[in-house]
């Protein structure tokens, strides 16, 4: 895929985008994110103790393990979270390590806010010399999608990128997402996106979308067209949520070639072996690529 780069018109170097790297890696690699969700239950199943030591092997075993298969992680920060310090050091830590096996990384933290306070969490997600920085990072658009200006500026500066909810599977969702029709919250959010990506040269953009691998008809329902986004479409919910690579080309259509889809438990119930953790990421990639 030809190189994306953000315009511009000073003097300094253009950096590669976020886009531009996620899609050499998708192309390279295959479309598939392997979440890391540190829940309780799963470090049990490996027989890990639920603390920050626990949450550390298993994160490690995660990213060593996957590092050389999968186009991206996605750390879920809540579960690095409820460790207190302790579990954000960890995550700071799985966000280094995946940097240096060289896969991309998505922090799943979803956040959201106005004014100074989302500059600030642009700040700790995607800005150079942040001990959180993070590749890329999952944000809320519900206080409107401007309001995420911050994010996508810090984004656009430093090569990194955002993946904006637009349509999740939660049965709650729809009660936000749906409003409107065929002027829907969620069309809107796709169609700024699609704004946002007109910065970007190339054949990808950095500013990505969330639309749950299991929404079923709800594109066709509310006549969203992705296409015209020329960004990322993060897509969760395969295996052990339900969705098939099938389920993702029927869902998807014309916009399959952009979707990076995302395994967690599919895939991580096969450990704590790091063999059988390779195993079950080829299979999800072959089904993918078939």
């Amino acid at each position: 895929m030809p190189e994306s780069t953000v315009r511009n018109d000073t003097q300094q170097p253009a950096r590669e985008s976020f886009g531009s790297r996620l899609a050499a890696a998708m192309a390279a690699r295959g479309p598939l994110c392997v979440g890391i969700d540190p829940h309780p239950q799963l470090l049990a199943g490996w027989g890990l103790n639920d603390d920050a030591a626990g949450l550390e092997r298993f994160s490690l075993t995660v990213v060593e393990a996957v590092g050389s298969l999968a186009a991206a992680v996605k750390p879920q920060v809540a579960l690095y979270e409820r460790h207190g310090s302790t579990g954000m050091a960890v995550l700071e830590r799985t966000l280094a390590a995946a940097s240096d096996n060289g896969i991309l990384s998505i922090a799943d933290a979803k956040r959201g806010d106005i004014g100074s306070t989302m500059a600030a969490y642009a700040d700790a997600w995607l800005r150079d010399g942040s001990a959180l920085a993070a590749d890329s990072v999952t944000l809320s658009p519900y206080l409107g999608f401007e309001s995420l200006r911050p994010a996508l500026e810090l984004a656009a500066e430093y090569g990194r990128g955002v993946f904006v909810l637009a349509l999740t599977s939660n049965p709650e969702g729809k009660s936000v997402q749906h409003v409107g029709g065929g002027d829907s919250v969620a069309r809107r959010i796709v169609a700024a996106a699609g704004v946002e990506n007109q910065r970007y040269e190339g054949s990808l953009g950095s500013v990505g979308l969330v639309v749950g691998a299991t929404i079923g008809s709800a594109l066709k329902d509310l006549d969203i067209d992705l296409g015209p986004v020329r960004g990322p479409i993060l897509a969760p919910g395969l295996g052990a949520q339900g969705a098939t690579p099938a389920d993702l080309r029927a869902t998807f259509g014309a916009a399959y070639p952009t979707v990076l889809a995302t395994s967690s438990r599919g895939i991580l119930a096969a450990g704590p072996s790091g063999a059988a953790l390779r195993d079950a990421t080829e299979a999800t990639l072959d089904g993918l690529r078939s």
